[in-house]
Protein backbone atom coordinates (compact mmCIF):
# COMPACT_ATOMS: atom_id res chain seq x y z
CA UNK A 1 0.00 0.00 0.00
CA UNK A 2 1.56 3.36 -0.66
CA UNK A 3 2.46 5.63 2.43
CA UNK A 4 1.11 9.01 0.87
CA UNK A 5 -2.11 10.48 0.56
CA UNK A 6 -2.62 13.98 -0.85
CA UNK A 7 -6.07 15.56 0.20
CA UNK A 8 -7.34 18.51 -2.30
CA UNK A 9 -10.83 19.96 -1.16
CA UNK A 10 -12.63 21.35 -4.19
CA UNK A 11 -15.88 23.36 -5.08
CA UNK A 12 -16.19 24.59 -8.48
CA UNK A 13 -12.75 23.12 -9.82
CA UNK A 14 -14.09 21.80 -13.16
CA UNK A 15 -10.87 23.59 -14.96
CA UNK A 16 -8.37 22.46 -12.70
CA UNK A 17 -9.67 18.74 -11.26
CA UNK A 18 -8.52 16.53 -14.14
CA UNK A 19 -4.69 18.88 -14.50
CA UNK A 20 -4.08 18.71 -10.96
CA UNK A 21 -4.73 15.05 -10.83
CA UNK A 22 -2.49 14.20 -13.68
CA UNK A 23 -0.13 16.50 -12.14
CA UNK A 24 -0.02 15.03 -8.94
CA UNK A 25 0.37 11.01 -10.37
CA UNK A 26 2.70 12.17 -12.75
CA UNK A 27 5.71 12.83 -9.83
CA UNK A 28 8.41 9.89 -9.77
CA UNK A 29 7.07 9.37 -5.97
CA UNK A 30 3.22 7.84 -5.48
CA UNK A 31 0.87 9.32 -4.31
CA UNK A 32 -2.75 8.65 -3.62
CA UNK A 33 -5.21 11.30 -4.12
CA UNK A 34 -8.61 11.95 -2.26
CA UNK A 35 -10.85 14.77 -3.80
CA UNK A 36 -13.07 16.54 -1.28
CA UNK A 37 -15.99 17.83 -3.43
CA UNK A 38 -18.72 20.07 -1.27
CA UNK A 39 -21.42 19.41 -4.18
CA UNK A 40 -19.77 21.80 -7.15
CA UNK A 41 -22.42 22.58 -9.51
CA UNK A 42 -19.76 23.13 -12.38
CA UNK A 43 -19.51 19.29 -12.47
CA UNK A 44 -15.91 18.75 -10.62
CA UNK A 45 -17.02 15.68 -9.51
CA UNK A 46 -17.86 14.30 -12.66
CA UNK A 47 -14.70 14.44 -13.50
CA UNK A 48 -13.04 13.14 -10.64
CA UNK A 49 -15.11 10.27 -11.63
CA UNK A 50 -14.35 9.85 -15.07
CA UNK A 51 -10.57 9.34 -14.32
CA UNK A 52 -11.06 6.54 -11.12
CA UNK A 53 -11.09 3.99 -14.02
CA UNK A 54 -7.64 5.08 -15.51
CA UNK A 55 -6.22 5.68 -11.72
CA UNK A 56 -7.98 2.61 -9.91
CA UNK A 57 -7.25 2.20 -6.42
CA UNK A 58 -5.15 5.65 -6.10
CA UNK A 59 -7.89 8.44 -6.93
CA UNK A 60 -10.49 8.24 -4.51
CA UNK A 61 -13.73 10.26 -4.34
CA UNK A 62 -15.84 11.86 -0.75
CA UNK A 63 -18.56 13.89 -2.35
CA UNK A 64 -20.80 16.32 0.21
CA UNK A 65 -23.81 18.10 0.15
CA UNK A 66 -23.49 22.00 -0.38
CA UNK A 67 -20.37 24.13 0.69
CA UNK A 68 -19.49 23.00 4.29
CA UNK A 69 -16.22 24.94 4.64
CA UNK A 70 -12.64 24.40 4.26
CA UNK A 71 -11.76 23.11 7.48
CA UNK A 72 -14.60 20.53 7.63
CA UNK A 73 -13.30 19.52 4.18
CA UNK A 74 -10.15 18.83 5.59
CA UNK A 75 -11.17 17.37 8.25
CA UNK A 76 -12.86 14.63 7.19
CA UNK A 77 -10.33 13.31 4.17
CA UNK A 78 -8.07 13.54 7.90
CA UNK A 79 -10.16 11.10 9.39
CA UNK A 80 -10.46 8.87 6.24
CA UNK A 81 -6.86 8.76 5.23
CA UNK A 82 -6.44 7.73 9.25
CA UNK A 83 -9.08 5.04 8.77
CA UNK A 84 -6.82 3.76 5.29
CA UNK A 85 -4.03 3.65 7.08
CA UNK A 86 -1.59 5.83 5.45
CA UNK A 87 1.24 7.31 7.28
CA UNK A 88 1.93 10.75 5.36
CA UNK A 89 -1.05 13.00 4.55
CA UNK A 90 -1.27 15.87 2.35
CA UNK A 91 -3.44 19.47 2.15
CA UNK A 92 -3.17 21.02 -1.25
CA UNK A 93 -5.04 23.26 -3.19
CA UNK A 94 -6.64 22.26 -6.68
CA UNK A 95 -5.77 25.71 -8.45
CA UNK A 96 -1.57 24.83 -8.93
CA UNK A 97 -1.29 27.55 -6.47
CA UNK A 98 0.62 25.40 -4.37
CA UNK A 99 3.21 23.61 -6.83
CA UNK A 100 2.55 19.46 -6.91
CA UNK A 101 6.44 19.41 -7.44
CA UNK A 102 6.85 20.62 -3.59
CA UNK A 103 5.11 17.30 -2.47
CA UNK A 104 8.18 15.18 -2.97
CA UNK A 105 10.58 17.92 -0.48
CA UNK A 106 7.51 18.08 1.69
CA UNK A 107 7.33 14.14 1.93
CA UNK A 108 11.26 14.12 2.56
CA UNK A 109 10.72 16.55 5.64
CA UNK A 110 8.90 13.91 7.50
CA UNK A 111 10.07 10.83 5.94
CA UNK A 112 13.56 11.17 5.53
CA UNK A 113 14.60 14.13 7.84
CA UNK A 114 12.41 12.98 10.76
CA UNK A 115 10.02 15.68 11.18
CA UNK A 116 6.13 15.62 12.44
CA UNK A 117 4.89 18.59 10.26
CA UNK A 118 6.23 20.15 7.26
CA UNK A 119 4.79 23.66 5.86
CA UNK A 120 5.32 24.58 2.32
CA UNK A 121 6.15 28.27 3.75
CA UNK A 122 5.89 31.57 0.86
CA UNK A 123 7.98 33.72 3.76
CA UNK A 124 11.07 31.54 5.37
CA UNK A 125 13.14 32.85 2.79
CA UNK A 126 11.63 36.31 1.90
CA UNK A 127 8.31 36.54 0.28
CA UNK A 128 7.76 34.10 -2.02
CA UNK A 129 4.34 34.92 -3.98
CA UNK A 130 3.76 35.67 -7.55
CA UNK A 131 0.77 37.60 -9.34
CA UNK A 132 -0.97 38.56 -5.79
CA UNK A 133 -1.76 42.47 -5.85
CA UNK A 134 0.69 44.07 -3.06
CA UNK A 135 -2.50 44.73 -0.78
CA UNK A 136 -2.75 41.14 -0.61
CA UNK A 137 0.65 40.09 -0.26
CA UNK A 138 1.26 42.48 2.89
CA UNK A 139 -2.53 41.09 4.25
CA UNK A 140 -1.20 37.40 4.12
CA UNK A 141 2.31 38.97 5.57
CA UNK A 142 1.18 40.93 8.28
CA UNK A 143 -1.76 37.98 9.49
CA UNK A 144 1.71 35.94 10.32
CA UNK A 145 2.91 38.81 11.99
CA UNK A 146 0.35 39.21 13.98
CA UNK A 147 -0.07 35.34 14.72
CA UNK A 148 3.42 35.23 15.61
CA UNK A 149 3.27 38.04 18.18
CA UNK A 150 -0.02 36.93 19.67
CA UNK A 151 0.55 33.08 20.36
CA UNK A 152 4.83 33.10 19.94
CA UNK A 153 3.70 30.17 17.65
CA UNK A 154 7.90 30.80 15.72
CA UNK A 155 6.47 30.08 12.40
CA UNK A 156 6.54 32.51 9.27
CA UNK A 157 3.75 31.29 7.31
CA UNK A 158 1.33 30.51 9.56
CA UNK A 159 -1.99 30.88 7.22
CA UNK A 160 0.09 28.36 5.04
CA UNK A 161 -2.52 25.80 3.49
CA UNK A 162 0.40 23.38 1.96
CA UNK A 163 0.98 20.92 4.61
CA UNK A 164 2.57 17.23 5.13
CA UNK A 165 1.57 15.58 8.40
CA UNK A 166 2.03 12.29 10.00
CA UNK A 167 -0.03 9.95 11.12
CA UNK A 168 0.75 10.46 14.36
CA UNK A 169 0.62 14.38 14.43
CA UNK A 170 -3.09 14.25 13.08
CA UNK A 171 -4.14 11.20 15.45
CA UNK A 172 -3.44 13.56 18.06
CA UNK A 173 -4.57 16.97 17.04
CA UNK A 174 -8.19 15.25 15.85
CA UNK A 175 -8.26 14.34 19.81
CA UNK A 176 -9.87 18.02 19.88
CA UNK A 177 -12.63 19.83 18.74
CA UNK A 178 -11.39 22.09 15.58
CA UNK A 179 -13.19 24.98 15.90
CA UNK A 180 -12.98 27.01 12.67
CA UNK A 181 -13.72 26.28 9.48
CA UNK A 182 -11.80 29.22 7.27
CA UNK A 183 -8.63 30.79 7.09
CA UNK A 184 -8.26 30.34 11.15
CA UNK A 185 -8.46 26.75 10.25
CA UNK A 186 -4.74 26.41 9.03
CA UNK A 187 -3.68 28.37 11.77
CA UNK A 188 -5.38 26.01 14.13
CA UNK A 189 -3.74 23.02 12.90
CA UNK A 190 -0.21 24.14 13.44
CA UNK A 191 -1.02 26.02 16.79
CA UNK A 192 -2.17 22.62 18.00
CA UNK A 193 0.49 20.67 16.35
CA UNK A 194 3.23 23.36 18.15
CA UNK A 195 1.66 22.94 21.34
CA UNK A 196 1.94 19.55 21.43
CA UNK A 197 5.58 19.65 21.13
CA UNK A 198 5.72 18.27 17.49
CA UNK A 199 8.58 18.68 15.36
CA UNK A 200 8.12 21.45 12.46
CA UNK A 201 9.91 22.42 9.51
CA UNK A 202 8.87 25.51 6.83
CA UNK A 203 9.67 24.54 3.66
CA UNK A 204 10.48 27.36 0.95
CA UNK A 205 7.95 27.29 -1.96
CA UNK A 206 7.29 29.52 -4.15
CA UNK A 207 3.61 30.07 -4.27
CA UNK A 208 1.43 31.41 -7.67
CA UNK A 209 -1.57 32.92 -7.53
CA UNK A 210 -4.53 30.90 -9.55
CA UNK A 211 -4.63 31.18 -13.21
CA UNK A 212 -7.83 29.33 -13.74
CA UNK A 213 -11.09 29.42 -11.53
CA UNK A 214 -12.28 32.18 -8.74
CA UNK A 215 -11.13 32.96 -5.20
CA UNK A 216 -12.44 31.47 -2.21
CA UNK A 217 -11.18 34.02 -0.02
CA UNK A 218 -13.28 36.68 1.88
CA UNK A 219 -13.64 39.13 4.66
CA UNK A 220 -15.59 37.13 6.83
CA UNK A 221 -13.07 34.56 6.45
CA UNK A 222 -10.22 36.94 7.09
CA UNK A 223 -11.99 38.24 9.70
CA UNK A 224 -12.29 34.77 11.38
CA UNK A 225 -8.98 34.35 11.60
CA UNK A 226 -7.61 37.70 13.82
CA UNK A 227 -10.58 36.89 16.28
CA UNK A 228 -9.82 33.11 16.30
CA UNK A 229 -5.98 33.85 16.86
CA UNK A 230 -6.59 35.36 20.13
CA UNK A 231 -9.34 32.94 21.20
CA UNK A 232 -6.79 30.37 20.95
CA UNK A 233 -4.31 32.01 23.20
CA UNK A 234 -6.90 32.50 25.93
CA UNK A 235 -7.87 29.00 25.45
CA UNK A 236 -4.73 28.03 25.90
CA UNK A 237 -4.13 29.29 29.61
CA UNK A 238 -6.59 27.21 30.71
CA UNK A 239 -5.73 23.64 29.24
CA UNK A 240 -2.67 21.21 29.41
CA UNK A 241 -1.25 19.60 26.17
CA UNK A 242 0.32 16.88 27.24
CA UNK A 243 3.71 16.58 24.87
CA UNK A 244 3.72 14.53 22.30
CA UNK A 245 6.75 15.00 19.97
CA UNK A 246 10.23 15.02 20.88
CA UNK A 247 10.24 16.83 23.98
CA UNK A 248 8.55 13.92 25.81
CA UNK A 249 11.12 12.02 25.26
CA UNK A 250 13.96 13.73 25.27
CA UNK A 251 16.17 16.47 27.02
CA UNK A 252 14.95 20.05 26.17
CA UNK A 253 17.82 22.01 23.57
CA UNK A 254 19.88 24.28 25.90
CA UNK A 255 18.94 27.92 26.08
CA UNK A 256 21.89 28.56 23.81
CA UNK A 257 21.27 25.95 21.15
CA UNK A 258 20.62 27.06 17.66
CA UNK A 259 17.64 25.53 15.67
CA UNK A 260 18.17 25.39 11.88
CA UNK A 261 16.43 27.98 9.58
CA UNK A 262 12.86 26.72 9.12
CA UNK A 263 12.71 24.56 12.14
CA UNK A 264 9.87 24.93 14.82
CA UNK A 265 10.71 22.76 17.95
Amino acid sequence: MNDSLVIIPTYNERENAELIIRKVFSLPKLFDVLIIDDGSPDGTADVVRGLQHEFQGRLHLEERRGKLGLGTAYIHGFRWALAHGYGYIFEMDADFSHNPDDLIRLYEACAVEGHDMAIGSRYITGVNVVNWPMDRVLMSWFASAYVRFITGMPIMDATAGFKCYTARVLSAILENKIRFVGYAFQIEMKWLAFKYGFRIKEVPIIFTDRTRGASKMSKGIFKEALLGVVQMKVDSWFRRFPQRGPQSTAAAPSPTAATPAGETR
